[in-house]
């Protein structure tokens, strides 16, 4: 199992909206979330800086799969207006945050 772990900023003010579409988001969106192989998947904030974490079969499979996803595509598209997106040039997904120190 590999971890992936991203940043992002929600646009000043937007928090309580972010929260509330991830609150009702997309069974269409889950779907493709567990066909890339993605699970434990979660997202924090402090202020207005995200961090999200989540663990995969593969990294490289999962920005595949999301990178060729139409929902996702329409996802991003639902997000745009809260969130400031800053993507990897060569994966298109957040960028992947390095692993400095691990404990299990």
């Amino acid at each position: 199992m590999e971890r992936y772990a991203w940043k992002a900023k929600v646009k000043p003010g937007m928090i309580d909206e972010y929260q509330r579409r991830h609150k009702a988001i997309w069974p269409e969106m889950k779907a493709m979330l567990k066909e890339a192989g993605i699970s434990n998947y979660s997202i924090w904030n402090t202020g207005d800086e995200l961090f999200g974490y989540y663990e995969c079969e593969s990294v490289a499979k999962a920005s595949e799969v999301q990178a060729r996803s139409e929902i996702n595509a329409k996802w991003d598209v639902h997000m745009k207006d809260v969130m400031i997106m800053e993507r990897d040039p060569i994966t298109g997904a957040q960028p992947l945050l390095k692993e400095v120190w691990y404990f299990k």
